[in-house]
């Protein structure tokens, strides 16, 4: 069940690269499920800025809640500039996660920010049997110091791409990966847009289970503003943060 808490800040910290920043807030009492989102809005939003922000919850454990974002628009950057105790609302765990019943092997597929997704899978509490991780990312490897803290739990290979033969490269890598996990595997992917149409696609061809987090605009998190909708395969039009952000790869349109 979700509940909305008013959260302290415990710790704002920006890493390597100023852009990729992790917040910290005190424990709220939930229980969220890997893939689960969390929204935010804090304080100093004012009036200015009516809508919380969504974030994959990276970590929620004695220390806090901790999520990590990148710095991309006027919420995030309010959100960059907390500072220990300051009062965050949060409405959470929201969302549909990953399902993950079965021996596995399962192949965790990252696309920059959306790394934080896979997080609490570096837990002993939701931990993956045969689980590896493939990450692609633009910015320098050191800028994602979460990668380090889970590539420590999980096993973990990144790409780095800043050119399209990069892309292409990380492509075939794909490719590659999920057929090789033959139909007794599972594909979980968190990315931006054109990865997750990549990794459906490859998912189909090759007749692996795959699921994917949708990373769409959202304002309410609970379905009441209409703001996240995404195509179901059969023509439907459904709420991203109530029926995923975590779907089937079978279950939407991709064209």
């Amino acid at each position: 069940m979700n509940a909305c808490a008013e959260l302290t800040v415990v710790a704002c910290q920006p890493g390597p690269d100023p852009s990729i920043v992790q917040l910290t807030l005190s424990p709220p009492p939930w229980a969220p499920k890997p893939g689960q989102f969390v929204m935010l809005r804090p304080a100093n939003f004012g009036q200015e800025l009516t809508w919380g922000r969504p974030f994959s919850i990276y970590q929620l454990d004695s220390r806090g809640l901790q999520v990590v974002f990148q710095v991309v628009g006027r919420g995030t950057q309010r959100l960059a500039g907390l500072r220990p105790g300051d009062e965050v609302a949060a409405w959470g765990p929201l969302g549909r996660g990953f399902q993950t019943k079965g021996s596995g092997p399962f192949l965790l597929l990252a696309g920059g920010i959306g790394l934080a997704a896979f997080g609490l899978f570096a837990t002993p509490a939701h931990a993956l049997p045969q689980a590896q991780l493939l990450f692609g990312h633009r910015l320098p490897l050191e800028a994602y110091p979460l990668y380090q803290e889970m590539a420590q739990k999980i096993p973990c290979e990144a790409m780095r791409q800043t050119t399209p033969q990069d892309i292409a490269a990380f492509s075939q890598e794909l490719s590659r990966r999920i057929q090789d996990l033959g139909p007794q595997g599972t594909v979980l992917c968190c990315g931006p847009t054109p990865m997750l149409r990549t990794v459906a696609r490859l998912c189909l061809e090759h007749g692996v289970a795959g699921q994917v987090s949708l990373e769409n605009r959202m304002g309410c998190g609970v379905g009441a503003c209409l703001g996240c909708v995404a195509t179901t395969a059969s023509g439907e039009r459904v709420q991203t943060c109530v029926h995923g952000p975590v779907f089937d790869v079978r279950a939407l349109s991709w064209e």
